[in-house]
């Protein structure tokens, strides 16, 4: 099956350039120029590669490449006429796989292509094997990703963090310290309370959603996932 590459470019004619030398060369396309709705789409739909604009109206490059980080590990190749160094190192400290300059060669480009999605399928291959399942749930701690009854969860990061410690020690009560110690780290300075937020926000997107419960509180002493 082709791969399929996402392409996040507010310039029409060089989305059309970069659609017409994909789609020649055996890959699936989608277009979207809007910095908003490319983010939206990238968490909805699925893409083998996302070749990501800096420069979008609504939403950036850089606050898109942050926000998906957060939640997905998709291929992401940054593609933008700035070429100052710090672009690059902050695009891909926020997570992008690599970093492509205008005006760019095909060939080159292509190549990149390849090369990110074939490493990503490497690791993926990697990891496959290592998962946790409770119940319809299954985390894949290598991806960043959770699965309720086949459908894909949408996390933060903390919400992510939080939910894979609870399932590591699945069946074991935490308490509020060792949650906090554990997912928000020794030096966190604020209330408690958090740990509750968190909880509310798993249980909102899990549990209600899902209608099964996975999260059990020992009231008095912490938070618990049971199968």
């Amino acid at each position: 099956m082709a791969e399929k590459i996402f392409i996040v470019e507010d310039e029409k004619s060089i989305a059309r350039l970069l659609q017409i030398t994909l789609e020649r060369e055996g890959f699936k396309t989608a277009i979207e120029p809007n910095g908003r709705r490319a983010y939206e789409r990238i968490l909805q739909e699925k893409y083998d590669l996302v070749l990501l604009d800096v420069m979008l109206p609504e939403m950036d490059g850089m606050e898109i490449c942050k926000r998906v980080r957060e939640v997905s590990d998709v291929p992401i190749i940054m593609l933008t006429a700035r070429d100052e160094v710090m672009d690059k190192v902050e695009g891909l400290d926020f997570g992008a796989n690599d970093y492509v300059t205008k005006p760019f060669a095909a060939p080159e480009l292509l190549a990149r292509i390849r090369g990110t999605i074939r490493r990503h399928k490497e690791r993926l291959r990697g990891v496959e094997d290592t998962r946790y399942v409770v119940k319809n749930m299954i985390l894949y701690p290598e991806r960043y990703e959770v699965t309720v009854k086949g459908e894909l969860v949408t996390l933060t990061h903390k919400e992510y963090e939080l939910l894979k410690y609870l399932v590591e020690n699945k069946r074991n009560v935490l308490s509020r310290d060792q949650i906090l110690q554990k997912v928000w780290g020794y030096d966190y300075i604020g209330d408690t309370n958090v740990v509750d937020v968190y909880i509310s926000y798993l249980r909102s997107k899990i549990d209600d959603k899902f209608g099964e419960k996975y999260i059990y509180t020992t009231r008095g002493v912490g938070y618990a996932i049971r199968d």
